[in-house]
């Protein structure tokens, strides 16, 4: 497989437009249209180390704080009322929702994404609704494919998810700090994002935040 450096793409989004260094991921709200079907879970996504249950017309586990789940090989994910934290081989890493830079007010959506052996995880916090139900995220090969989701106990508002997709093949690149192919087949010196959007829906299949990528 050919060699591909190695870096961690990390988006977030609100009710308004935020500013990231390589450009403005928008969310889009929902308007109450009705989703697509929802593809399998990824295989990449693994049970809960632990006691964990389902909720009733979700796929949210609730997991209790520092519980270790198993997010793929060699990955480890855990919740603390201050964030969502997981662990590869390259060590631990940490996204807070306690230091402002979420509106946990209003509903939306975030994504981290690196290489992991021979998968590409992504994984990232859903804030601002009660009612989340279903993360998807869609590929730039059209695939969709629906994540897991993690949260406290007593609905605090936010939660976690997790999925794995394959590795873009070279000369195709991982996220905003590359270049690569566009859909034309084209070489091109833009940012590519192989992760089209993460969509957000509650419980009702609705669309509450999309986090799209801004280049490519």
């Amino acid at each position: 497989m050919t060699r591909i450096k190695k870096y961690v793409v990390a988006a977030t989004v609100t009710a308004a437009v935020l500013a990231v260094p390589a450009g403005a991921y928008a969310l889009t709200p929902g308007n109450a249209s009705p989703a697509p079907s929802a593809a399998a879970p990824s295989t990449g996504a693994a049970p809960s180390i632990g006691a964990a249950k389902s909720r009733t017309a979700s796929s949210v586990r609730v997991v209790a704080p520092g519980e270790r789940v198993k997010a793929a090989p060699d990955v480890l994910l855990w919740l603390t009322e201050d964030g969502k934290h997981w662990s590869t081989p390259e060590g631990e890493q940490f996204r807070s929702v306690t230091d402002g830079n979420l509106d946990l007010s209003s509903p939306g959506v975030s994504r981290q994404s690196e290489p992991v052996g021979d998968r590409y995880l992504h994984s990232g916090v859903y804030y601002g609704t009660r009612d989340a139900a279903r993360v998807e995220i869609t590929t730039r090969t059209g695939r969709t494919v629906r994540a897991s989701m993690v949260e406290l106990a007593g609905k605090p508002g936010w939660g976690a998810w997790y999925t794995t997709t394959e590795l873009p093949s070279a000369p195709a690149v991982f996220g905003p700090e590359g270049a690569g192919i566009g859909d034309a087949g084209e070489s091109t010196d833009r940012p590519v994002d192989f992760i089209r959007s993460v969509t957000l829906y509650d419980t009702a299949g609705r669309v509450l935040a999309t986090l799209s990528s801004p280049v490519g």
